[in-house]
């Protein structure tokens, strides 16, 4: 590794194990590897850092699902709020969706990847999956692809319309303009369901996985068809459907904001969130009481993934982070995305990250290289208990 490519940023005394395991993952990478990995310790910023060619610290990538620990961070302030109830039926608060056997849905189920609404029969055009409200209008007209309760798979493009939908219809206001106001904006949250015009020129587009015959092989080993569960969740039924790693670069999805996967940020950013959500940050309360963070972060969906065809945990509207890194604290929840991203609060060890990378890793989801960075932070963290 050069000394261009070696880490830039700051790290606090004793986190320097972070910056180490930032370093040898972008010497294994090499090339035009270029990242972003930052750290809060009870609400206060320990590792600030970032590499690679163009990149700095204020860069924002798409950030793909972990937009959706943003969104349901905003469900999470109307429940604690008492404005929605996760035992009420989504019907209740947005009647269209009552019908074709999905009366009885509760809203924690819907949270929790149980509705069977995971795509469309016919799919979706780009301008389309932008659109959360109109997703959410052709789904509240679909019968469910399995029995809403009775199992559970991954909504990739759709929970947040789905989601969303529910906080228009409660509260007059988009979940979008909820996050802004109340995340974004109150909290100097570098996270942004729809980015404006003029802070385009701080964006980064994304990239795809470097493609090698092995990887290639190992992807069509893998493949599902078109018209199979997997391939409607991630809107492959569509003759029209990009590439998953490209959907960042169209400015339609980063304009709109769709709360399934059209979040552009920094690693400072997502970082600061989960930080605002669990620690005092800045002389302001957290945004969730403990009680709240841990109803969310409970598990509601456990075992084999219908979508992802694989074993996944699922808690209300987050990811059980604490199930994919075991060393952390149990009621952890965050949100990966497709792109490498992992962003995450852990509540008992008073931790908030946040890790994005322009490259998208091989396989997708949350880089491997986070469950170094993720030890060596909580090593550090432990140590100074």
């Amino acid at each position: 590794m050069t000394t261009n490519d070696a880490p830039r940023g700051t790290v606090a005394d004793g986190f320097e194990a972070v910056r180490d395991e930032f370093a040898a993952a972008a010497a294994g990478e090499g090339g035009d590897f270029a990242a972003q990995v930052v750290a809060y310790r009870h609400g206060e910023r320990v590792v600030d850092l970032w590499t690679g060619p163009e990149i700095t610290g204020d860069s924002l990538i798409g950030v793909y699902s972990a937009s959706k620990g943003a969104a349901h961070l905003v469900v999470a302030l109307l429940v604690q709020e008492g404005t929605l109830d996760l035992d009420r039926k989504v019907s209740h608060y947005w009647p269209e969706f009552g019908v074709a056997g999905k009366r009885d849905v509760l809203l924690r189920e819907l949270l929790s990847h149980r509705a069977g609404l995971a795509g469309a029969d016919d799919g979706f055009t780009v301008d389309e999956l932008a659109d959360d409200r109109a997703v959410a209008e052709r789904l509240a007209a679909q019968r469910p692809y399995w029995r809403p309760g009775s199992a559970f798979g991954y909504h990739a493009l759709t929970i947040g319309a789905l989601s969303g939908e529910v906080v228009c219809r409660a509260t007059g206001r988009s979940l979008q303009e909820h996050f802004a106001e109340r995340v974004r904006d109150a909290y100097a949250v570098d996270f942004h369901l729809g980015l404006e015009e003029e802070q385009e020129f701080r964006v980064l587009s994304t990239q795809p996985v470097l493609e090698t015959p092995e990887r290639l092989a190992a992807l069509a080993a893998e493949a599902t068809g078109a018209n199979s569960l997997s391939g409607i969740a991630y809107n492959r039924n569509h003759p029209q459907n990009p590439e998953l790693w490209e959907l960042p670069n169209f400015r339609t999805v980063r304009s709109r904001g769709p709360a399934s996967f059209g979040g552009v940020a920094s690693a400072r950013g997502m970082a600061r969130m989960y930080a605002a959500a669990i620690s005092p940050l800045d002389g302001r309360e957290p945004l969730l009481t403990p009680d709240t963070a841990a109803q969310f972060a409970q598990i509601h969906s456990f075992g084999q993934d219908l979508v992802a065809r694989e074993q996944k945990a699922f808690a209300v509207g987050f990811q059980a982070t604490s199930e994919v890194y075991p060393v952390l604290g149990q009621g952890a929840f965050g949100h990966s995305g497709a792109g490498g991203q992992q962003a995450f609060a852990d509540p008992r060890n008073g931790l908030a990250y946040g890790y994005n990378r322009r490259r998208s890793p091989f396989p997708g989801g949350p880089a491997p290289e986070n469950e170094r960075l993720v030890r060596a932070l909580y090593a550090a963290a432990d140590r100074l208990r």
